[in-house]
């Protein structure tokens, strides 16, 4: 054996380092561990300088670098720097990865889906930017396309984005999914359509009834606080203050459009949009709407049914 003491066996470098002696090996074999000599019968031998290296190279493979990159560092032909700042881009895709995995898998879970329902919202939580967009481009131009509205205010729907972030979070990833499945439904684009054509100003008139209720939501914080009270839909009291949100407009024509943003999911459509966004935005108002539209049938005596039907 070479006479130096200061040279270590592999085995001896596996106890000192903690590293298995086939690990070391297998970086020897590699390269990127060279021998400091070898003993009579051959084997190879490590100085001090080598324990220093095997744990820099244990480092770096903890923090996910590959055997390529651990090469390219030790011979001075990249920076750690460098390498780090790739690995940072790659681990944070793969981060985005698994929150979109994660959403699904949750969605899926909370919906008790079927296998193909499970692949559509895979589909659609991995659309990219461009196909997400496309989506909901399609569904404005069916639904406000049928609109007769002012230049500016279909310029604003124009440009009006509903886009998951960057690095969305598992609810964003979520509410996208669904909104995605509701702004495809030809039923859904229908109903809304009916409700916006109800509730949307015609160039040079005024605004038609019940426009406010979706539009303003001090109808609904009104509503809402008339509800803390434990007032009844069919008290004198609900009465009076549906005279006081709508002053004197025909309160039939109020309920009809109201029932027609219910029945569209006006409100659902608009939590969805909000939480994709990452907004908190106003608390969800369909109990409120609901409190609404029973005081005024009392109010109208059912007049909003005969009308609609």
């Amino acid at each position: 054996m070479d006479e130096r003491t200061d040279l270590l066996t592999i085995g001896r470098l596996a106890r000192r380092t903690g590293i298995s002696a086939r690990t070391l090996r297998f970086w020897s074999n590699e390269g990127i561990i060279p021998s400091a000599g070898r003993t009579a019968g051959g084997y190879r031998l490590y100085d001090s300088a080598c324990v220093a290296r095997v744990e820099l190279i244990r480092t770096l493979r903890e923090l996910g670098f590959g055997l390529d990159d651990v090469r390219r560092v030790l011979d001075r032909k990249v920076t750690v720097a460098d390498v780090a700042a790739a690995h940072v881009a790659a681990i944070d895709a793969r981060i985005r990865a698994l929150r979109v995995s994660r959403a699904v898998l949750s969605t899926v879970s909370e919906r008790r889906s079927t296998p193909e329902e499970t692949a559509l919202m895979n589909r659609l939580a991995r659309l990219s930017s461009t196909e997400r967009a496309q989506i909901i481009d399609e569904f404005k131009a069916d639904v406000f396309g049928r609109l007769d509205i002012a230049p500016e205010l279909r310029q604003r729907v124009r440009e009006l984005s509903i886009d998951l972030p960057e690095d969305p979070t598992p609810d964003q990833v979520d509410a996208w999914i669904e909104l995605a499945e509701l702004v495809q439904d030809q039923g859904f684009r229908d109903r809304l359509g009916t409700f916006l054509e109800l509730t949307t100003p015609t160039p040079g008139q005024q605004a038609p009834p019940g426009g406010s209720i979706w539009w303003a939501r001090q109808v609904v914080n009104t509503v809402a606080q008339a509800r803390e009270k434990d007032v009844d839909p069919g008290d004198p009291a609900a009465a009076e203050l549906i005279s006081t949100l709508f002053d004197d407009a025909d309160p039939t024509a109020v309920l009809v459009s109201l029932e027609a943003g219910i029945d569209a999911g006006a409100e659902r459509y608009r939590r969805l949009v909000a939480r994709v966004q990452g907004r908190l935005g106003a608390p969800d108002a369909t109990e409120d709407l609901h409190w609404l539209a029973a005081a005024l049938r009392t109010a109208t005596g059912g007049e909003a049914a005969r009308a609609s039907g």
